[in-house]
């Protein structure tokens, strides 16, 4: 199956350490994208975002990444600015400007003072199915696996400066949408975008592109998309992403029936891993009760073994990196203060691996 991965990113002072509404600038000096991949602007003006081409494993995905990573990088040192790999920003204005456009200008219309300040950035990882049935499928398996990928993927623990207590703000803020969070069952296709038109007509939504839910048919590729990470601190926890995306996929595929599992025990387990990340308790969706958030990813890890194939020893070896080195979120906490989690970031999130522990 074919694998991509979209990345957001914020631009910011290096003085100031505040995010800095300059995408417009960076974007115009990228030069030298990988075959394939694409650079846009999202909802802030001091975002941008690396989408990269179609891949075929995990070995092209890294080399996209590694090099989506350095020219936006590049491209940001030329303005005086630096690209910093979190799902929010460690410290924010209060208002650092929309981007422009007439879909931007509709969706400040319509969420107002929710996305006046609303810059988060989230990891998204594309796999190729064949159709649209299938891919709504898929997604109906994907559900209860939500919340590890984005305990493990959690990368946001400051707002303003000052820790919140969770290891991912950026899904506690986009929790304020409607149409966030795990996905509901859906019967098919026609049941997926019945009920997004009518989120729609409930004037809740801006268009069928504008769902929060952390897996989805993709409504512009022939993929499933996958949102339940913040954008992640290195190319490495980027890859880990995917492999588990494309083999929870792959096992989906197999065949069998996707379990229908209660919307409020999966709500909890989301809750529970933006809140604590790996570092204390999860929700066990089948069981409906707490367990160790590691105990979920070894589950996650015996769910996909045979789908994993010939990437399982990688994979394996990065969920091992971050158990033994921290999420994003435990990485920017060790830094020492929210100036230093910036530099850090800062420092690591262009290279390939893992910050120093």
């Amino acid at each position: 199956m074919t694998v991509g991965v979209e990345e957001e990113f914020l631009l910011v002072d290096p003085s100031t350490r505040h995010p800095v509404a300059r995408a417009g600038d960076v974007l115009a000096r990228v030069r030298g994208l990988p075959p394939g991949a694409e650079v846009h602007r999202e909802l802030s003006r001091a975002q941008v975002e690396f989408a990269s081409g179609v891949c075929a494993d995990l070995d092209e995905l890294r080399d996209q990444l590694v090099t989506g990573r350095r020219v936006l990088a590049d491209a940001a040192y030329s303005e005086g600015l630096r690209l910093i790999p979190s799902g929010s920003p460690v410290f924010a204005d209060p208002d650092p400007g929309l981007s422009e456009g007439e879909r931007f200008e509709r969706i400040e219309a319509m969420y107002r003072g929710q996305v006046d300040d609303y810059q988060c950035c989230g990891c998204h990882v594309h796999v190729g199915v064949p159709d649209r049935e299938t891919a709504v499928r898929v997604v109906n398996h994907l559900r209860p696996w939500l919340p590890t990928l984005l305990a493990l993927g959690a990368n946001s623990p400051f707002v303003r400066g000052r820790d919140t207590g969770y290891a991912s703000w950026r899904m506690i803020d986009q929790a304020g949408f409607p149409g966030s969070g795990v996905p509901p069952f859906f019967r098919t296709a026609a049941d997926h975008d019945l009920r997004v038109t009518q989120l729609m007509a409930c004037g809740a939504l801006v268009d069928a592109a504008m769902t929060f839910w952390l897996a989805r048919p993709s409504p512009r590729y022939p993929t499933v998309e996958v949102r339940a990470a913040d954008t992640v601190a290195t190319v490495d926890d980027a890859v880990l992403q995917a492999g588990l995306t494309r083999a929870l996929v792959d096992a989906a595929l197999a065949g069998g029936t996707a379990p229908d599992l209660d919307d409020q025990v999966l709500a909890a387990a989301v809750w529970s891993a933006a809140r604590y990340g790996l570092t204390g308790p999860g929700v066990d969706p089948f069981a409906a009760r707490q367990v160790p958030a590691v105990e979920l990813v070894e589950a996650l890890l015996e769910h996909v073994s045979d789908a994993l194939g010939d990437d399982r020893d990688r994979v394996r070896k990065l969920v091992r990196g971050v158990l033994e080195n921290g999420t994003g979120a435990e990485r920017q906490r060790r830094a020492g203060s929210p100036e230093a989690a910036v530099d850090l970031l800062a420092c690591t999130g262009v290279r390939a691996g893992s910050p120093p522990s």
